[in-house]
């Protein structure tokens, strides 16, 4: 009962160390409260002084853009049989390699229908990565696509706007303030904050709908604020906020309320506040009830958004101002999306790697050692035997008990290890498909947890026996290969151990 009690005391000292280890070395997550809530004007979306759409055969030809450097391809639009100029719309990507022959579809071809001319072109990815991205670079691409359309038969090169969504949202105000002759701006689930922000309030709302244990929110600050490993993604801090407020073109701003990836609230309220900085009233706000990131209910675009967005566009400038001004469904933000704060002992992302890294090559390194120190020391018995000298018999060359401790310890830091990075790759793709598990969410994380106190435990035995081998005058691990190997196994497991404890695996609530 003494010794059970003692490794019991011993073994959640361990774990209250960690905790606190855990809970200095970076910082919480504890998001604000959004208070200040836009109200919209009216439940119905229509567009005021928007006249009906009328309905034409759509056409579609392909032309190339000359981008500095290279060329893109991009798909036109067009109503068949509307004579006149008319109003032209080129479409920007939001993230990913957005091609015209699969993004826009339904937009471009009921922007087409009502009888606006619209442009899709393919996304320029040879200067486009995860890691590296330019949002002024990219609005001057774009521009060459406007260019291009402003010159098409047929377009009014004195009305031609661009439509702009998600991470496109970076890129429409940088053209907009760079380019007056872009007549009207459409932006589409736009982020407004910066990169870092949008990712770290989308992450939060994931899990939150996903119903993960609350220690796993302390993740988010730590993965998000963190310098990224291998560089790049400078792009992660970019702030389009000095461009709104250059933005004196009418804008529409559409959200859908089922869309938890974006601050809808916060995000308007944003757009609103920089276009006034310019003097520029003409923005009309729309929100479409259960509508996701692109607009679209049950799979669909929702019909609804594109009558708007055809009336809107086809009834400017009247319609840039006209009331309602804030209307449709009524929008929910819980929090605000904000600065995320800086790690300040891991915020490097390329020492987390070298340290997880590290601690593994240290946990395994050490048994290959005395493997070959085994085989040396067989072979010089073996050239001693047939030379006819004598041959010591030796003894464990671990003291009893100290070996199997040892890879004990090893093996389980890293495979508590694993089973964090499968818990976290689990819950993304039940947060990423908005569905919920609790066998996952609320056990994955206690078997994660369970498993990390057991290293603990085998360390602590691993304390005791090597302590009770000094006592009775042994060594625990005879030789100068064995003792490296001790220490680096204990070393290896100890860095993994307190990068766990940074991920909030021993968190008690500290």
């Amino acid at each position: 009962m003494g010794r059970s009690y003692r490794v019991l005391a011993s073994t959640a000292l361990g774990v209250v160390v960690l905790a606190i280890v855990g809970s200095l070395t970076g910082p919480q997550w504890d998001p604000v409260p959004l208070h200040d809530s836009l109200v919209v004007e009216s439940a119905s979306t229509a567009i005021g002084r928007a006249a009906p759409v009328e309905t034409y055969d759509v056409r579609t030809s392909v032309v190339t853009v000359q981008l500095d450097g290279t060329t893109v391809e991009a798909q036109i639009s067009e109503p068949v049989g509307l004579d006149g100029p008319k109003p032209g719309v080129v479409f920007v990507h939001g993230a990913g390699t957005g091609r015209f022959d699969t993004a826009f579809l339904a937009q471009a071809r009921a922007l087409a229908a009502s009888g606006i001319v619209a442009m899709v072109p393919n996304k320029r990815l040879d200067t486009y990565s995860t890691r590296h991205r330019d949002y002024v670079l990219m609005a001057a691409d774009y521009g060459a696509s406007v260019a291009v359309l402003q010159d098409h038969p047929g377009v009014d090169p004195d009305d031609v706007g661009i439509y702009a969504e998600s991470e496109g949202g970076w890129i429409a105000p940088v053209m907009a303030a760079q380019d007056p002759t872009i007549s009207f701006v459409v932006l589409v689930s736009s982020p407004v904050v910066p990169p870092r922000e949008q990712a770290a309030f989308a992450v939060d709302s994931y899990l939150r709908n996903t119903n993960v244990p609350h220690g796993v929110f302390r993740a988010i600050p730590r993965a998000v604020g963190m310098s990224f490993p291998g560089g790049g993604f400078e792009y992660a801090d970019f702030d389009v906020t000095p461009y709104q407020r250059q933005v004196r073109q009418p804008v529409l701003v559409v959200y859908g309320t089922g869309d938890a990836s974006m601050p809808t609230v916060q995000g308007a309220q944003q757009v609103l506040r920089d276009t006034a900085a310019a003097g520029n009233d003409d923005v009309t706000v729309r929100y479409y009830a259960g509508a996701n990131h692109g607009i679209r209910v049950d799979g669909e675009v929702d019909l609804g958004f594109l009558r708007d967005l055809s009336g809107w566009v086809l009834g400017l400038p009247a319609t840039g101002d006209a009331a309602p001004r804030v209307a449709g469904d009524q929008p929910e933000q819980t929090y605000v999306a904000a600065p995320v704060p800086e790690p300040r002992w891991f915020g490097d992302g390329d020492l987390v790697v070298a340290l997880g890294i590290a601690a593994v090559g240290l946990i395994l390194l050490g048994p290959l050692a005395v493997l070959l120190a085994r085989g040396v020391e067989d072979a010089t018995d073996r050239v001693r035997r047939q030379r006819g000298a004598a041959v010591a018999v030796t003894g464990p060359r671990f003291a009893p008990g100290v070996l199997p401790r040892l890879v004990a310890l090893g093996l389980g830091a890293i495979l508590t290890v694993v089973g964090l990075v499968w818990y976290i790759t689990a819950v993304a793709r039940l947060a990423l498909d908005y569905e919920r598990d609790d066998l996952v969410v609320q056990g994955g994380w206690l078997l994660v947890r369970v498993l990390g106190i057991a290293v603990v435990v085998v360390g602590v035995l691993l304390l005791r026996v090597c302590r009770r081998v000094r006592l009775s005058g042994g060594q625990p691990a005879p030789g100068i290969v064995r003792t490296a190997a001790l220490w680096a196994g204990v070393a290896g497991s100890l860095v993994l151990l307190v990068v766990l404890a940074y991920w909030g695996v021993f968190q008690l609530g500290i």
